[in-house]
């Protein structure tokens, strides 16, 4: 720990900067994580069946308190569909109220996982400017000194622009890698949705006449 410090002090000012943007990147990514792989996370194929056999049954009501007892943005564009049914709504009505709900609900999937991609450019550009910073330092440094001290003050500012170099990819990269991970999995989950989103609709359509009327 105590390299490390001595380190960040090296670095210079540049380092309180990219100590920020990589607390941001971090906080960003736990967020995202949480609601990628947690919150919005369905078994696909168990919500799918389950959803199926009440839909084949007619009972529209289970189906819905299903998706209720799993809160995420695919049981409720399913939810939806299922609620437009139950209020006899047309083929258009159901696909509408689907559509809808997708179009609140997928923004949540995507939400701030570019500022990781942001965060990962921006440090590379800080730990650019603290080499170009350090260099500056070194050589104006030397230009009036006594060639006994020139090159311990060329060894700090050259020091300076390495450790400023390093702690900014060291915070671009997690960030870079963060954001792939993210983006993948969001992905993932939007094509989930569009896939049950479709099936379940056509197996609603499918099934019409075995829904009792209002």
């Amino acid at each position: 720990m105590g390299l490390l410090f001595e380190a960040y002090v090296k670095g210079g000012w540049i380092m309180h900067l990219i100590l920020v943007i990589g607390i941001l990147a971090l906080t960003f990514f736990i967020e995202r994580v949480i609601v990628l792989f947690f919150r919005a996370s369905v078994d696909k194929d168990r919500f799918m069946g389950d959803v199926q056999r009440a839909i084949l049954a007619g009972d529209i009501n289970s189906a819905v308190n299903y998706c209720n007892s799993r809160s995420s943005p695919l049981s409720n564009i399913v939810k939806a569909g299922l609620i437009a049914v139950m209020n006899r709504g047309k083929e258009d009505e159901v696909q509408t109220a689907m559509d809808v709900a997708a179009l609140r609900e997928v923004p949540t999937l995507e939400r701030r996982t570019p500022f990781l991609a942001l965060f990962g450019n921006v440090a590379t550009l800080m730990g650019l400017l603290a080499t170009i910073s350090g260099l500056i330092i070194s050589f104006g440094a030397v230009a009036g000194l006594d060639p006994s001290l020139k090159a311990a003050a060329l060894a700090k500012g050259i020091s300076e622009a390495m450790f400023g170099t390093a702690f900014g990819l060291i915070v671009a990269i997690p960030s870079l890698l963060g954001y792939a991970l993210l983006t993948s999995r969001s992905q993932r989950l939007v094509d989930d949705i569009h896939e049950v989103s479709v099936g379940t609709l056509n197996l609603i359509l499918q099934n019409r006449e075995k829904f009792p009327s209002k």
